[in-house]
């Protein structure tokens, strides 16, 4: 896919007071909730956008979230939950792990989509049925400038998480991660925000949603990403939309290789974390499985052989033990146990890296 440059994020926000609603689990549940819409990424007749919830009214077991779109866009791919559409109407209702929602809770999802004409920000949103009432913030244009982040204290490491939607939408491996890292000594760094995962966390990111790591080295994306970010060290969870539109190992790798050079453009020393990717086993791809196999077999040779010792590459098997089955919740996506196991396999390759 051609992309254009990242936009500046647009988002919606939807606040409604308190009312009535009943839901399959709840009757008569007090119900408030805030929405925040973003679109993370826009290129010529495509999006990427994340949701998010919050829950302002009673713990509910179950949602679905409802709105329209105002200019004919449609969904063609949805993750952290199950999508329908008719029309201009829109149905997203919660996956099997993320329903649950208490007071103050969080619940998330990302999808991809097209559009033609314009693609402005959805005014209304519904929750479980009930209007959630307020002003909508209209998206900005996906040609407006990077806005860079504050600068963090200097005494901190910059951690830049760098991949697809498995590492962003809202990629929850980096919430967990984050808890078992000295808040004190790492700043999380990124040009999309956090995307909630259930509690506070450092959530910037550069997980954009349907990328390809071809498209992004081709297309110089992650010069932009690192001029306003400055990162110390990248976790890089990238390849998955490669594989999945059957580009060759070898094409991968060579985007592989254009990243870590502007990289190391961009710091000297850095240090660069790469994943073996997970398992993929999507039901429109039944190649998919030995593709990643293939590709997963062929990074430990590249990273060999383009490492230094100012800045070294360590490879990171995220690929080992890590079942679709019962780790992802459609074939690609990692779940709350999923998520779990990449936290655990960053964690001891980037404290080693923070030492």
């Amino acid at each position: 896919m051609h992309r254009r440059r990242l936009a500046v994020l647009a988002s919606a926000c939807v606040l409604l007071a308190g009312s009535l609603f009943a839901t399959a689990t709840r009757a008569n549940a007090a119900a408030g909730c805030s929405v925040k819409y973003t679109v993370s990424n826009q290129w010529p007749g495509g999006f990427g956008a994340a949701v998010e919830i919050t829950n302002l009214g009673d713990p509910v077991t179950a949602w679905s979230l409802g709105f329209s779109f105002g200019s004919g866009q449609t969904i063609t791919q949805l993750w952290g939950g199950s999508v329908s559409q008719s029309g201009a109407a829109v149905t997203v209702r919660n996956a099997a792990w993320n329903g649950a929602v208490g007071t103050g809770g969080t619940a998330s999802f990302g999808f991809n989509g097209s559009w033609t004409g314009s693609n402005p920000v959805p005014t209304g949103f519904t929750l479980n049925g009930v209007a959630c009432n307020g002003d909508v913030t209209p998206s900005s244009p996906a040609t407006s400038p990077l806005t860079p982040p504050s600068t963090p204290p200097s005494s901190k490491i910059k951690i830049m998480a760098l991949g697809d939607s498995i590492t962003g939408s809202p990629g929850c491996w980096r919430a967990l991660l984050w808890q078992k890292l000295p808040a004190d000594r790492v700043d999380f760094v990124g040009t999309l925000p956090g995307q909630g995962c259930g509690f506070p966390y450092d959530g910037e990111n550069e997980g954009h949603g349907g990328y390809l790591a071809t498209t992004v080295a081709n297309q110089d994306l992650l010069v932009d990403w690192l001029a306003a970010t400055r990162p110390d060290v990248v976790l890089m969870h990238f390849g998955t939309n490669d594989v999945w539109s059957n580009l060759p190992t070898s094409s991968i790798l060579a985007a592989y290789t254009t990243l870590v050079g502007q990289m190391r453009a961009s710091n000297p020393t850095m240090k660069i974390l790469v994943a073996q990717i997970i398992p993929m086993n999507p039901s429109t791809c039944a190649a998919c499985a030995q593709r990643v196999t293939i590709l997963n077999a062929a990074i430990p040779a590249w990273a060999a052989g383009l490492t230094t010792a100012t800045s070294p590459i360590t490879v990171v098997d995220q690929w080992t033990g890590f079942d679709t089955a019962t780790d992802t919740y459609d074939g690609v996506h990692p779940n709350d146990a999923g998520n779990t196991k990449l936290a655990n396999r960053w964690y001891p390759p980037l404290a080693a890296a923070l030492s």
